[in-house]
């Protein structure tokens, strides 16, 4: 039997007596019927000083009523809000008691540094239900609902808590007995859905939906499908045969095993993602795991899955493929799943970097030369991956910069921890300029069928940005804890030693 859900019901009209007042009642009994744990706070009846007159309001002394509060709202799972619109808004009681509740600490929790914050009530969600004199169109269309907008985004959503419904019942002052007897009775209907819990069906599954495609991480899949393209390409530029079905099944292996690469990444990495207060779009994990929104066994049936994808496509590749063309597979498969999965931990080992670089454009290079018929022993595969393994390490090396304290903390040997910030930004320079400067030298010697004429104007001036921001970035007394711009202009970087081999061969 599954637990009932919890919920806490908040009258925030001064005055029980009242049209919301009732409102609450009728969605109280219609959440009784549909079975759930129901707790009830109205304001009007709550002794406690709306005012913050202290510097914060975790300084100021909790009464009571306040403490009281603080432990339904931890308690609780679901908040249902009752309150008129006044002015757009919420009344001064209910904006009161959320400037004393909503607290740091309790609520949320800046970080001291770099910005940013953490949402200390993820996992619950909301149900706001108003009552106003004003007509809903205006309100919504000519108004831009300010009031439920506030509320459900720069309040109730900054410090977590969604998803966040709203119910507008008016216009009010123009209604009569049967018009409110249905908004009563929809009241009551908003009580007794939650039988079938907070989201619907179809919620449910968009919601799990974009869990999972927050977990793939689609943002880095294409860097390695171009490395795998460059390899195809260069294997037909020298036999002049494309093997359609090799070359997509080799990408299909190549999406499952990314895919295996980046769950276990979350899942082996939890303990540092959970550390991390400088996570952003491209490091610090995908947060699904540190969030709840997958839970540890279905990320081990969705790493299973994920498997089982990779190895059905490897085993109709071998079907095509003579076996030596799948070693370079194998190996691929071993780094990348290994990078994060015990017994090797690669990252955890001072290993990660390298691991990444050489997985992201060697093997992957390899495999797709190999696949369509490229000998071993040819020089193209080598050639052609020596700018691209530099230009992957700045980025994968400076993602270790905003995670340097987590991972210090968790264990985890990343080039940051190994080495220090300073001097693993000084290596990501390097690389940068060693990128810029072999695919330079490849440009004018023709050298990987001449697959890197004209990339000097794109490349050069693109790893001086990055070292002179680097540079400026080493210089700085107050370094910021998140590099999100660098990153970007990093990962950027990369797609100029994939996109213009993949154009010149094609």
């Amino acid at each position: 039997m599954s637990p009932r859900l919890k919920v806490l019901l908040i009258l925030g009209h001064p005055r029980k007596e009242s049209l919301c007042g009732a409102l609450a009642d009728a969605f109280a009994a219609g959440a009784r019927e549909a079975g759930v744990e129901l707790r009830r706070l109205d304001l009007g009846e709550l002794q406690f000083n709306p005012d913050v007159v202290a510097g914060s309001p975790r300084n100021q002394p909790l009464e009571p009523a306040i403490r009281e509060a603080l432990e339904l709202l931890a308690w609780a799972e679901h908040l249902v809000f009752v309150f008129p619109t006044w002015w757009g808004t919420m009344p001064a009681l209910l904006k009161g008691f959320l400037d004393r509740v909503l607290m740091p600490g309790f609520a949320f929790e800046e970080h001291d540094e770099g910005g940013g914050w953490d949402k200390l009530l993820t996992g619950k969600s909301a149900h706001l239900l108003t009552t106003m004199d004003t007509p809903t169109w205006v309100y919504r269309w000519i108004y831009k609902a300010p009031g439920l907008r506030s509320l459900a985004l720069a309040t109730l959503g900054f410090c977590g808590i969604a998803p966040v419904r709203t119910s507008i019942f008016g216009v009010v002052k123009d209604s009569d007995a049967p018009a409110r007897a249905r908004w009563l009775q929809a009241a009551r209907a908003h009580g007794l859905r939650l039988r079938e819990g907070v989201l619907t069906k179809g919620e449910r599954r968009r919601k799990a939906l974009a869990s999972w495609t927050a977990a793939l991480r689609l943002q880095f899949h294409p860097m390695a499908w171009g490395a795998y393209g460059i390899g195809a390409a260069g294997a037909v530029h020298a036999t002049g045969r494309f093997d359609a079905a090799a070359f997509w099944l080799g990408w299909l292996s190549l999406f499952f095993l990314e895919v295996v690469t980046v769950f276990t990444n979350d899942y082996f990495d939890l303990e540092s993602d959970r550390r991390n207060r400088n996570f952003g779009p491209f490091t610090g994990g995908s947060r699904v795991l540190v969030d709840g929104r997958i839970s540890l066994a279905r990320m081990r049936l969705g790493i299973a899955t994920a498997m089982g994808g990779f190895l059905a496509a490897f085993l109709a590749l071998a079907a095509i493929l003579p076996a030596s063309s799948l070693v370079a597979l194998v190996v691929l498969a071993v780094l990348a799943i290994g990078y994060t999965t015990p017994p090797l931990k690669l990252c955890w080992r001072g290993l990660g970097e390298l691991d990444v670089a050489l997985t992201h454009s060697t093997a992957l290079i390899l495999c797709g030369f190999l696949f369509q018929g490229g000998r071993w022993d040819a020089s193209f595969p080598l050639l052609a991956s020596v700018p691209l393994f530099f230009a992957v390490l700045p980025a994968i090396i400076l993602s270790g910069i905003p995670d340097y304290a987590a991972d210090h903390a968790a264990g985890k040997r990343s080039l940051a921890v190994v080495a220090g910030p300073r001097a693993a930004i000084r290596i990501a320079q390097a690389a940068a300029l060693l990128a810029a400067m072999t695919a330079l030298l490849w440009q004018y010697r023709g050298v990987a069928e001449a697959s890197f004429a004209g990339i000097a104007v794109l490349v050069v001036p693109h790893a001086a940005l990055l070292a002179w921001l680097l540079e400026r970035y080493l210089r700085n007394p107050r370094p910021a804890r998140r590099i999100d711009g660098l990153m970007a202009l990093s990962l950027l970087y990369i797609v100029w030693f994939v996109a213009v081999p993949l154009f010149r061969l094609a």
